[in-house]
């Protein structure tokens, strides 16, 4: 399909810098699967608007600090660099994003050091040589630590790694500590948060118990590739990311059976999504997975296991974009877009949620 399909417009302003307080106070629109109309409703409305006997599945991706602020040696001159941490290769190696990477070469030695305003200290620095340069600002580091020592150091120096749209209007601060980090937040790895995971509240989650809801985890380690554009003019061009991500037997196993009784699987988020998906059999059921997984779903994809995905608003031309369109409906959903920004609503990371019924 051609990526301009894809593309929307929205203002600025409509970019949400903060998450709601409390995080299920957030909007949330009502996507239908049928021609029903839109329902404006918040995110505490969802015990309400599921059944008895359906399941929630959350991704427990725990971000950690990956944003390294610090300077490059070279031949008794220096420079001061960023790198984004975006795939651990081996115990002390990462794949980044670096800039200015125009001021990096391989062999180049980098001291990293806690991100500026930043109130951590760290000794000694934490150093790494560049072993390769890429394109777009890729680069490949080799640090002086490795394994436990190293994602210690990691935590200490660095600072979140907010989205683009976000840091680029604010540098992230203590705040974002613990806003850029879900309730369920686990398994350390992930480099962007699994957003629509940051609108459950405790409050929340007893409500869905009460409702008779069930809830599961699972873990899709989130990249920064999830912020990519789509360069390609069509998406068969287009090279997909990959994530890992483990879902587990006994996981699988309850979910098949809640299947099995008539209820829904709920994704909260696309990583879910993604997730469960990859792990889906032929036949529709679900198996333990455990690998990295680069699926990419388009209109046209006929889904398997996910009935009802609950998702924050996405970039257009995005990979995630076109998820969601695949899942609702290409149409359906540029007229909610529409529909959100005539009535206000808040976009991405931090912003409000979208609930859609499957077509």
């Amino acid at each position: 399909m051609r990526v301009d399909l894809f593309d929307f417009d929205f203002p600025a302003e409509s970019i949400a810098l903060r998450p709601a307080e409390p995080r299920d106070d957030a909007r949330m629109l009502v996507v239908p699967a049928n021609e029903a109309p839109l329902e404006d409703r918040r995110v505490r409305d969802l015990p309400h608007l599921l059944s008895p006997g359906d399941a929630i599945v959350v991704n427990d991706a725990r971000v950690i600090r990956a944003r390294l602020h610090g300077y490059r040696s070279r031949g008794g001159t220096g420079a001061q660099i960023e790198a984004t941490l975006i795939e651990q290769r081996s115990p002390n190696s990462w794949r980044a994003m670096a800039r200015p990477a125009k001021k990096l070469a391989a062999g180049d030695l980098l001291s990293f050091c806690p991100a500026p305003g930043s109130s951590q200290s760290f000794a000694p620095p934490l150093e790494a040589e560049l072993e390769a340069r890429g394109e777009d600002g890729e680069v490949t580091l080799a640090f002086d630590r490795s394994g436990p020592a190293l994602d210690h150091a990691i935590q200490a120096c660095g600072s979140m790694p907010l989205p683009p749209y976000i840091a680029s209007r604010r540098p992230a601060d203590f705040r974002d500590d613990s806003d850029y980090q879900t309730l369920f937040a686990a398994s350390p790895g992930a480099v962007a948060a699994p957003t629509a995971g940051l609108h459950f509240t405790r409050e929340l989650l007893l409500a869905v118990e009460a409702a008779g809801i069930s809830l599961h985890r699972l873990t899709l380690q989130v990249g920064a590739g999830t912020f990519l554009p789509v360069r390609a003019q069509d998406t068969r061009d287009h090279v997909m990311h990959a994530e890992h991500c483990v879902l587990s037997r006994e996981t699988a196993e309850a979910l098949n059976d809640v299947k099995g009784r008539g209820g829904r699987i709920v994704a909260v988020g696309t990583t879910a999504l993604r997730c469960l998906e990859s792990a889906a059999r032929s036949n529709g059921g679900l198996e333990a997975f455990h690998d990295k997984t680069d699926i990419f779903i388009t209109p046209g994809y006929r889904f398997r296991i996910v009935d009802v995905l609950m998702t924050n608003f996405h970039l257009p031309r995005s990979t995630l974009f076109m998820l969601v369109c695949a899942f609702g409906g290409l149409e359906r959903l540029k007229a909610a877009y529409a529909h959100a920004v005539r009535s206000g609503y808040r976009f991405y990371s931090y912003g409000d949620a979208t609930l859609l019924f499957r077509i």
